[in-house]
């Protein structure tokens, strides 16, 4: 698994970047960085279940 941008991952799960945000809002899961790394993409798909787009 590699680093993937905010948009990526929302692209994986079919949603805008501003759904995606909401999301992520709701779930506590913050980033400071432009990329989020396999460890925190398994914590969002944990919280959010796996993209069925991927």
């Amino acid at each position: 698994m590699k680093a993937k941008t905010k948009s990526e991952l929302a692209l994986e799960y079919g949603v805008c970047i501003k759904t995606f945000n909401k999301w992520l809002k709701r779930h506590n899961i913050r980033n400071t960085g432009e990329l989020y790394t396999p460890k925190e993409q398994k914590s969002i798909y944990k919280a959010l279940g796996f993209p069925k787009n991927s």
